[in-house]
């Protein structure tokens, strides 16, 4: 086999496989790194890149490989973009967490939001109340979207956090 379709057939296996274990381990928390999750990114990186480049330690190996992940990237956001099954499967649905002042408490403990994650949100959205809340949702990125009760709607941005003692 050439050597360079060898790397690309790895290439194309290393990435399908690292998609598919984000979307079983937990894509939400990406949006959320901290420092054990910037390590395990790391030798993730290093664990997979032999997999990738076999021997070849070579410039023009490395580049190909990088070449290969930016062009299935750009391929898997464009068949996402087309066929919506397979949006799914790759990405989270945004999930309420309140809706009208309720809040969701099963989707909160599924999602594993704490009540004071939840209330750190509101505040950064100027909210003080779950009640003036008429709409929370987690969105596909990780991040909190509050809409309140009020009739002039305020902007802000809340990406969600774990907390130091909770990780």
């Amino acid at each position: 086999m050439h050597p360079y379709l060898d790397i690309v057939i790895r290439s194309v296996a290393v990435y399908l496989f690292m998609v598919i274990a984000l979307r079983v381990f937990g894509k939400k928390e990406l949006s959320q790194l901290n420092t054990a999750d910037v390590i395990l990114i790391l030798l993730i990186s290093n664990s997979v890149q032999n997999a990738m480049v076999g021997n070849n330690t070579s410039l023009w190996g490395g580049l190909a490989a990088a070449l290969v992940l930016f062009l299935i990237s750009y391929i898997l956001k464009r068949l996402m973009y087309r066929f919506k099954k397979l949006s799914d499967f790759v990405q989270d649905k945004p999930e309420i967490l309140i809706h009208n002042g309720k809040t969701e408490y099963k989707t909160l403990a599924k999602l594993g939001i704490t009540s004071d994650e939840m209330e750190e949100a509101m505040r950064e959205h100027g909210v003080e109340h779950y009640k003036e809340v008429k709409l929370a949702m987690l969105e596909i990125d990780g991040n909190i979207s509050i809409i309140s009760g009020e009739t002039e709607l305020k902007q802000s941005h809340h990406k969600r956090r774990i907390h130091k003692t909770l990780s």
